[in-house]
This record gives C-alpha cells, sequence and structure tokens, in this order.
C-alpha cells in the first residue's frame, strides 16, 4: 500500500469519526515504536500527553500566557475541526508522543509536538518529525514559544531555521489563528523548502 499523504490524512481523521475502518499500515520507526495516525477515540490521551509535556512551559514562557490546563479537551477538538491531523508514536502499545500536520494555504504547519515527560530523550519527537516532515509535498513551518530554547533547539537540529522577526509577525498572521500576544512571544522556524521558496518569490 502507497505512503499516505497529508491531505489524505486529515481525510482519514475524519472518516475516523464517522466510524471508518483504519487501512493503514503503521510505520515502524524503532524496534520498540510504530508510528500511525491517532484516532478520535484517541483525544483524550493526546490531551493528556500535551498537558503533562507542557509543563516545561511553566515559569518559562509568559505567565499571562500559561493556564491549566494547557490544552482543554474542547480547545483540541477545535483545532482538529481546522484541519491538525495528530500522529503518534506508540511505546508497548501506548501513544509516547503526538504531532499534529495541518495543510493552510501554500505551506504546511507543524501543530502540537509533544512527548510524555517520562519518554524524552528516546528520539520519539526526532522520529515523528521526520516522518510527517517527509510526508509534506510543500514548505513546512513550524511555530513555538521565543522562551521555548529546547524547542527551537530541536527543530534547528532538524534543519528547521527561525526566520526574521518582521517575517515571523508576517507568517504568523497569515498562518496560525493566535492572539498578538502570542505572536509577540512566539518564533517561527522554517524548513530549507521554504527557505529555497521565499528566495526565489523575492526575485
Amino acid at each position: 500500500m502507497p505512503e499516505p499523504t497529508w491531505r489524505s490524512n486529515a481525510d482519514y481523521f475524519l472518516r475516523e469519526s464517522a466510524g471508518a475502518v483504519h487501512d493503514y499500515p503503521l510505520v515502524t520507526a524503532r524496534k520498540h515504536e510504530s508510528i500511525r495516525p491517532c484516532r478520535k477515540d484517541e483525544l483524550g490521551e493526546i490531551g493528556e500527553i500535551i498537558n503533562d509535556a507542557a509543563q516545561a512551559y511553566q515559569g518559562v514562557i509568559p505567565a499571562d500566557r500559561w493556564h491549566e490546563p494547557y490544552m482543554p479537551l474542547e480547545e483540541l477538538k477545535q483545532e482538529v475541526a481546522a484541519g491538525v491531523s495528530f500522529w503518534g508514536a506508540e511505546h508497548r502499545g501506548k501513544l509516547a508522543g503526538v504531532m499534529g500536520i495541518q495543510p493552510i494555504q501554500d505551506v504546511i504547519l507543524i501543530r502540537h509536538a509533544y512527548v510524555r515527560t517520562a519518554m524524552r530523550g528516546r528520539g520519539i519527537g526526532g522520529d515523528l518529525l521526520r516522518h510527517l516532515h517527509a510526508m509534506a509535498p510543500g514548505p513546512v513551518l513550524v511555530g513555538t514559544w521565543a522562551a521555548a530554547t529546547w524547542a527551537i533547539a530541536f527543530y534547528e537540529k532538524h534543519g528547521f531555521r527561525k526566520v526574521i522577526p518582521s517575517e515571523k509577525d508576517r507568517l504568523l498572521k497569515k498562518y496560525w489563528s493566535i492572539p498578538d500576544r502570542q505572536i509577540e512571544t512566539s518564533v517561527v522556524l522554517a524548513d530549507e523548502k521554504w527557505f529555497q521558496t521565499a528566495q526565489w518569490e523575492s526575485r
């Protein structure tokens, strides 16, 4: 069976909510893990992973941007309804990390990338990012908190680069639906394909 594209996986997530049968093969990332699309009945577990991992933000990001829980279930449902398709990495039959992908206009966004605190340092986030990045048919962007230096370093390790502040503001306003305060306190990183496209368009 051919590898599903990002668009077919967005369709898959919607089909699951209607009770469709999962017909995509698991993708082996490491001998103890597999990467696969998440199901609608796993929304609670996805939220659990996000809120566990997001504890790292407390006391680091601006206090007015922190709230508990970090990602309420209703907000998570809204993200899925807006087109975020989550993929998960399994460890011993349980989700260990999740990462979302969202096609917006002419780019693909990496959204809500989190690994359980107890499972960090095992390459799970890197496996998810490499898998979703390989699926993306166009430029890939990711936004994160400017104060989350570990997250920025993670994406830079995998070939992403920060865009300049003025371009960051433009991109966040164009592709994300977030308040001005979050725009002010965030950064955007882009893959090489985006930089090549931006360079060509500026000529």
